[in-house]
């Protein structure tokens, strides 16, 4: 399973490498937020899929799951989407101003 997993977060980075290398704001938010995926499947990945009992210790707990990666992994789904609702006013708000959504003519309006 864990190599399943790898696959699919190699993909998910290839996406968001992808995306992020391109012109248009929107798809480098989108690949940002594509990236942040991958990092959280990583995290899991990295702290061993396993299967057990939940953490709460006892004397018939023989395994259990470790709960700090979960913890990890929401806390960063949460900083993520607030990073990218703030993006995705920024990009708006540089839309409205600028008309245009290409980094390269968004450069050089700021040049001049």
């Amino acid at each position: 399973m864990e190599v399943w997993m790898s696959i699919a977060v190699g993909i998910l980075f290839a996406v968001a490498v992808y995306l992020i290398l391109s012109r248009s704001l929107l798809r480098i938010i989108l690949g940002t937020s594509i990236l942040t995926h991958g990092v959280h499947l990583l995290l899991l990945t990295m702290s061993r899929l396993k299967s057990g009992a939940p953490p709460l210790l006892g004397e018939e707990s023989g395994s259990y799951v470790d709960p700090l990666p979960q913890a990890l992994i929401l806390t960063s789904i949460v900083i993520n989407f607030g990073v990218t609702a703030f993006f995705f006013v920024l990009a708006y708000r540089s839309y409205l101003k600028l008309k245009t959504d290409d980094m390269e003519e968004v450069k050089m309006e700021s040049d001049e």
